[in-house]
């Protein structure tokens, strides 16, 4: 009887571990984004993913090549179905709320802290797996290298510096921002008694293996004339220019909402606290980015990964500042935390997923705030209205004609939705849909979207206005807004070798 019973309650023990509870919590954000994921439609970018998720490569001009690769396993296991192509973004972005809580653990927090730092991560956490994106990659690699960078400070063990290098590494091979992160990392050590690590031979190991994994998306940025550069110069261009960087302080805190409370607390506990001395490389590891972010010019979202680390240094401060307090100060404390942060899932939630009809009013007012959803509506609706356009060609026209698409949007929904109706493949330069050229015959006559005339009257010898964007939630877009007409044009009046190599361009 004792065995049994000693038995029941280690079985009990292991479901409602702390463990076990860090866990719950993950795998709740999967089935969220899971019962959500299947409304409106895919996004513009992931329109463009889905199509590299088709031709995998070492290296891509928009992105490196991890979000394509989970791209093509969400395309083999679930097929072209919505929430299926966001699986795997969604959990990536799971196991980052459960390395936060981990993270918490392994500083020393008890169980309230770890389920108050995981809870701080949800709202990114919905955010950023709400679509198939690179960022949802991109975080996990950052929030890994930070977890795997506390399990080396707590257990003194060089040997964890294999573990970041290869985050570091697969990091870089989701997007090129992980290098402010490693620098970081690297100035972080420098700068505490990290420093001494730069004598052991496992943090050169580490810088060895991070090289190794990102290599093979090096030699194909070489063998592309460093195409992605170019590319992050114009999009930065655009960026600067159209003032998308120029809040970048301000907007921490639509990043963080209730949680930059508990952020700030980490970044003060990490670097003066003397009982978490140990763990000080942390606080700078979120300085360096955050300095090299504001110098360059970045985009606020892109700091987004670094907070996890310091909502679970802050939540054993606020762990070890409650137990200090009376029963009923502490406890009404608790209470408000705890408020605070389901306030801000809520809040999260109600901008970032799809959650009511696209017509209805709750989401008329979402759009308005997270101008995603509005590109998410209306592609069916595009591909249908080419594929009319083509019915209506003479037969000689429709033997010898092709869609020219001027952004990654369109150009990824005509393959998608394109084969229903019989339509060819797109003909776009935009980023890597240029390296996939222009068909071979080259078409005679064009179906143009994404264009208005004055961008393509010089390059053909007749345009005419065949048709309208449209969708059927008369949903304002970058479709119906910016370029809404769609060209029938004929002739190019160059041989089309020569305008392809004029064709290319960022988006």
């Amino acid at each position: 009887m004792a065995d049994e019973s000693s038995g029941a309650a280690k079985t009990k023990s292991i479901w409602l571990s702390d463990t076990a509870l860090l866990v719950y919590i993950a795998v709740a954000t999967v089935i969220v984004h899971w019962i959500t994921g299947h409304q409106y439609g895919f996004q513009r970018d992931e329109l463009a993913t889905l199509e590299d998720s088709r031709h995998l490569d070492w290296g891509f001009v928009a992105y490196p090549p991890i979000t394509p690769l989970f791209g093509r396993l969400s395309l083999i296991i679930f097929g072209t179905s919505l929430a299926g192509f966001r699986f795997f973004a969604a959990v990536a972005q799971a196991i980052a709320v459960g390395l936060t809580g981990l993270m918490a653990r392994e500083m020393g927090g008890g169980r309230g802290a770890q389920l108050i730092a995981a809870a701080a991560a949800i709202p990114f956490c919905l955010a950023g797996g709400a679509m198939m994106q690179y960022v949802s990659f991109d975080c996990l690699f950052w929030v890994l290298a930070a977890y795997f960078v506390v399990k080396m400070l707590k257990s003194e063990d060089p040997r964890w510096w294999l573990a970041i290098g290869a985050s570091v590494g697969f990091g870089l091979e989701s997007k090129y921002t992980m290098g402010f992160f490693a620098i970081g990392i690297a100035v972080g050590a420098l700068l505490t008694d990290g420093r001494r690590y730069f004598r052991s031979k496992w943090l050169w190991y580490g810088v060895g293996l991070s090289i190794l994994i990102f290599l093979p998306n090096l030699i194909w940025q070489a063998r592309n004339q460093f195409i992605s550069l170019q590319f992050l110069q114009h999009i930065h261009a655009r960026d600067v220019h159209m003032g998308r960087a120029k809040n970048f302080l301000p907007e921490q805190l639509k990043l963080t909402l209730g949680g930059i409370v508990l952020a700030l607390a980490g970044l003060y506990f990490t670097l003066f606290s003397r009982q978490v001395k140990r763990f000080r490389m942390l606080g700078w590891m979120y300085l360096i980015p955050l300095a090299l972010f504001v110098i360059a010019k970045g985009r606020a979202y892109y700091l987004a990964a670094a907070y996890p680390m310091l909502y679970a240094a802050g939540s054993i401060w606020a762990e070890q500042t409650l137990s200090r307090m009376g029963s009923l100060a502490g406890n009404l404390i608790r209470v408000l935390v705890w408020v605070v942060l389901i306030a801000d899932a809520a809040l999260m939630a109600s901008i970032t997923l799809p959650i009511s009809a696209a017509d209805s009013p709750w989401a008329t007012r979402a759009m308005k705030i997270n101008g995603d959803f509005c590109e998410e509506i209306g592609w069916p609706e595009l591909v249908e209205t080419i594929a009319k356009v083509r019915d209506s060609l003479p037969a000689e026209d429709r033997a010898h004609f092709g869609i020219l698409a001027g952004n990654y949007g369109e150009a990824g929904a005509v393959n998608l939705y394109g084969p229903q109706y019989g339509l060819p493949p797109v003909i776009s330069g935009v980023n890597s849909f240029w390296q996939r050229g222009y068909g071979d015959p080259p078409p005679q006559t064009v179906i143009v979207v994404g264009r208005n005339r004055d961008q393509i009257q010089d390059s053909f010898v007749s345009c005419t206005l065949a048709a309208h964007t449209w969708n059927r939630f008369g949903v304002l877009n970058e479709e119906t807004r910016e370029h809404p007409d769609i060209f029938l044009c004929r002739t190019l009046r160059q041989p089309w070798p020569e305008f392809w190599k004029t064709a290319r361009h960022f988006g």
